[in-house]
Parts: C-alpha cells; structure tokens; sequence
C-alpha cells in the first residue's frame, strides 16, 4: 500500500495538526478504496484504520521492538480481534507484515539519509535482531548491501555465510 509514510524531520512532539493530516488523509483514502465497495464496512473499521495509521505513521510505534497485537490493541483502545481484522481486511496483511514493512521503510530512509550505519540499522528500525532485519528485508537485502556498504564491508561484518 502505496500511502502515506510520511518523510518528516525526527522531532520527539507530535502535534494536533499532523494528526488532523492525517486523519483527513486517511479518511479520503478510506472513502476511496472501501466505502463504495458495501461489504461489511463498519464505522469502528474506520476508526481503528485511522488509529493504526496514527500510531504507525505520527507515533512511530514500529520503533518498538516489543510491539505486538495485544500492545496495539492497548494503544487504540480496541479489542485484539478487531484490531486484527482491520489490519487482515483493509491493509491485506498481517501486522507483523505491516509494522515490518514500515521498519524497512524507515531503514531505507536511514540509510539515505546517511543517519545510520548498515551495523546499527537493525536496532533503529526496531528489530529485535539482525536476523529478523534481514529476514524482513527479503531480497532487499541484496540491493542493501549492494548499494550502500558493498559486498566486502558485509562479509566483514556478517561472515561469508552468504556466498
């Protein structure tokens, strides 16, 4: 899902008017791609989208290496299988899959950024480990590497696992 993850300076404060952004974003995109569609779309639905939204795009939730569906669910003051619904539904994955793909896109906008070495990624992402960074990467990985430390500098960090 092609949306918002929005490019912004890291400031610790999250102002009223970034979520009201975003709330307006998402309720456009929302009206968009599910009103007209007359499955059944509740309006809780919509609310918990703009939730997860908030929490993952202004809040950075995905930073936390402990994140999971019940501290989610805690967050948006819902119910685990609701808020799993949603996530399943309206944004075609699984949360796992979802949060993850915010910490690749936050590492590629580390790593472009120059704000953070191919070592220190996993952990500014929020991974817990280098072996789920690099899991979620896929065949990112390979660009990574390729791009941006060169194949020496990874084998000098990771071993020769890989050849």
């Amino acid at each position: 899902m092609e949306y918002l993850f929005l490019r912004r300076k890291r400031t610790t404060a999250t102002s009223e008017r970034q979520k009201t952004l975003l709330f307006k974003a998402a309720e456009r995109q929302w009206k968009e791609e599910f009103a007209g569609k007359g499955t059944d779309i509740r309006k809780v639905d919509c609310n918990i989208y703009k939730g997860i939204l908030y929490q993952l795009e202004i809040r950075q939730v995905f930073l936390d290496t402990s994140l999971s569906l019940k501290k989610l669910s805690e967050l948006l003051e819902t119910n685990q299988t609701y808020l799993s619904n949603v996530v399943n539904k309206y944004f075609g994955c699984n949360l796992k899959e979802l949060v993850n793909s915010y910490r690749v896109e936050y590492a590629k906008e580390l790593l472009d950024s120059g704000r953070c070495t191919l070592n220190d990624l996993p952990c500014s992402c929020g991974f817990a480990s280098k072996s789920a960074f690099y899991s979620a990467m896929g065949w990112l990985h390979v660009f990574l590497v390729g791009s941006y430390s060169g194949v020496a500098g990874f084998y000098r960090l990771h071993g020769n696992r890989h050849e």
